[in-house]
């Protein structure tokens, strides 16, 4: 896949009647961490064609020219009677607006959030609109009268899928989806898309997995043979697998002794986009989220969740030099509802000023609760490196809640098993990796190699370590071999507690391969590798990587050695 290939509208139809227009970038769309991969993305839309005539999700501004260009070739866009949207997005304005003058007799059908949502993007109160609330159908003719299911979750209030009983496609919005971008249309060999699957389930469903679940209970009963997703290859070879999938990490969440309660407000997306960058990585340590914007959510709902939360978190914009009404309403939830041995944090965004983030943190000094994480405050849009720091802030959020537990159990004695388990050696090493304005390391035994030819190696990567998110398929990294006699420095150096951001090689001795990662001058020789594949194994994930460069840097020295006493001692 080229990412500098220029984007385009791929036409192909998919069932009786029925077209989809997957609108193409072959690079990353935006700063958003299920974009973090950086495959590129499809912006889905379908097109039926039938008695009446219907649009399914036209895609954001950035393809407003050629997508019209695409279907204006095989469509009288003067005969369309529906544009359906699974969600209202308000970057979908400039695609919306030029099928309006094109079509004024446009009749829009959406969720009752999503006409709210709708007027406000469009700046039109006079739309002609059909509300979904989940009994009403729409007969387009020839058997194609469509059925609504509304799946509403805290990230998209307004989300509603679409499901055709005469094809049995169910056009299903955010759900199943994946970003990544490439000419199939659907998902022969659906296997090799199971790792870009689950990232963007961990982004952006995993927050609100009770939500999902209630959303799968709805689509039970519908015989579906395709999910025409928003994002990625369609769900046809993989249905059955993925949605069962779906069920079991949703149930891995529901199910979390833990839980922390993400509690925020967004005016421009851009606290949204935060708060899921936080609650990643909450759940990568193993902590469930409830995740709650404020705007949509019942204060009894808000109160029971604070209750049931180890600890809470509150984000916020700054509108006029304060927070808007539905935060300050939940913080005086907060307040009055969590014991201030509750694990507390606060986050937002601004424009010019960020009072809003202040007066939160302020309340919450006051009333004495103890912070998480050092309160974050940014302005304009997040890029990839204030992501990285609040996935960074979320981890350790998570791991201070489980701290008490974990020594509690560690007080115990290693039993006989953990001991022989703890006796598996391994080379010390230390795994550098950078891309772009992230860069991370880690202190690593856990490592074999796995082939000869091509040389390959695997690596265990605890699942909330920084450094996991820059190991996926496709990513670079450096292994750093460290030597017996000096590797002290070293280990001791990776092994401490690093803030969310802070530079893991400052004081470090390194230089960089041509990739970017960092290759550390005091090893006894380095690696450099690409990831071919990765495995979920427990608490780990397992990367299999070949090996495409490494230098001996010390001819004479001998790998440093990591003796354990057990299993659950590094």
């Amino acid at each position: 896949m080229s990412k500098n290939k220029p984007r385009d509208v791929q036409v192909y139809p998919i069932a009786t009647d029925t077209r989809i227009l997957r609108s193409r970038s072959w690079s990353r769309l935006r700063f958003e961490i299920e974009y973090a991969l950086a495959k590129g993305t499809t912006a889905n839309s379908y097109l039926i064609e039938s008695d009446k005539n219907a649009i399914i999700d036209p895609p954001g501004e950035t393809f407003t020219q050629i997508y019209l260009e695409a279907l204006q070739q095989r469509f009288h866009v003067e005969d369309l009677d529906y544009i359906i949207l699974g969600h209202v997005n308000p970057n979908r304005a400039a695609t919306l607006k030029a099928l309006l003058e094109i079509a004024p007799q446009i009749t829009f059908v959406c969720s009752n959030p999503g006409a709210i949502n709708l007027r406000g993007a469009l700046e039109n109160p006079d739309l002609q609109i059909l509300v979904m609330r989940g009994d009403e159908t729409l007969d387009l003719g020839n058997g194609h009268n469509l059925q609504f299911i509304p799946t509403p979750n805290p990230r998209y209030a307004d989300q509603l899928c679409t499901y055709d009983p005469q094809t049995e496609v169910l056009y299903s919005d955010k759900l199943f989806g994946a970003h990544v971008c490439g000419d199939q249309v659907f998902d022969e060999g659906w296997e090799v898309y199971n790792e870009d699957r689950r990232y963007y389930f961990d982004c952006l469903m995993a927050p609100h997995a009770r939500q999902v679940e209630t959303a799968l209970d709805k689509l039970v009963d519908f015989p579906v043979r395709m999910y025409a997703t928003g994002h990625g290859p369609l769900v046809r070879y993989g249905l059955i697998d993925l949605t069962k999938a779906y069920r079991e990490w949703s149930q891995q969440q529901t199910s979390a002794d833990l839980t922390v309660a993400l509690i925020y407000a967004s005016a421009y997306g851009n606290t949204a986009t935060l708060a899921q960058a936080i609650a990643r990585g909450i759940t990568k340590a193993g902590v469930a989220v409830e995740s709650i914007n404020c705007e949509f959510t019942q204060p009894e709902e808000i109160r029971a969740a604070v209750e049931k939360a180890g600890g809470f978190i509150i984000g916020s914009p700054t509108l006029g030099g304060h927070a808007p009404t539905p935060v300050q309403t939940a913080l005086g939830i907060v307040l009055s509802t969590a014991t201030n041995n509750k694990l507390a944090g606060a986050f937002g965004s601004f424009g010019w000023s960020g009072e809003a983030v202040d007066l939160i943190e302020g309340k919450l000094k006051d009333a004495g609760y103890r912070f998480g994480f050092d309160t974050i405050r940014v302005k304009f849009k997040p890029d990839d490196a204030t992501l990285q720091l609040c996935e960074e802030a979320g981890t350790d959020f998570a791991q201070a809640l489980k701290k008490g537990r974990k020594v509690r159990s560690q007080s115990q004695p290693a039993t006989t098993l953990e001991q022989a388990v703890g006796r598996i050696v391994g080379s010390l090493c230390v795994l550098t990796a950078k891309e772009g304005d992230r860069s991370s390391a880690m202190l690593a035994s856990w490592v074999s190699q796995a082939s000869f030819s091509p040389p390959g190696l695997t690596i265990a990567v605890a699942k909330d370590r920084a450094v996991e998110t820059l190991t996926h398929t496709g990513n670079k990294f450096v292994l750093n071999i460290l030597k017996e006699g000096n590797h002290l420095g070293l280990m001791k150096h990776f092994l401490k507690p690093f803030g969310p951001g802070q530079d893991r090689f400052a004081d470090v001795a390194a230089q960089e391969t041509e990739s970017g990662s960092p290759i550390l001058t005091d090893a006894l020789a380095y690696l450099e590798c690409s990831v071919q594949n990765r495995m979920e194994s427990g608490d780990h994930w397992l990367v299999y990587a070949t090996v495409e460069n490494g230098k001996l840097l010390d001819t004479d020295g001998v790998t440093a050695v990591h003796h354990r006493k057990s299993a659950t001692h590094y």
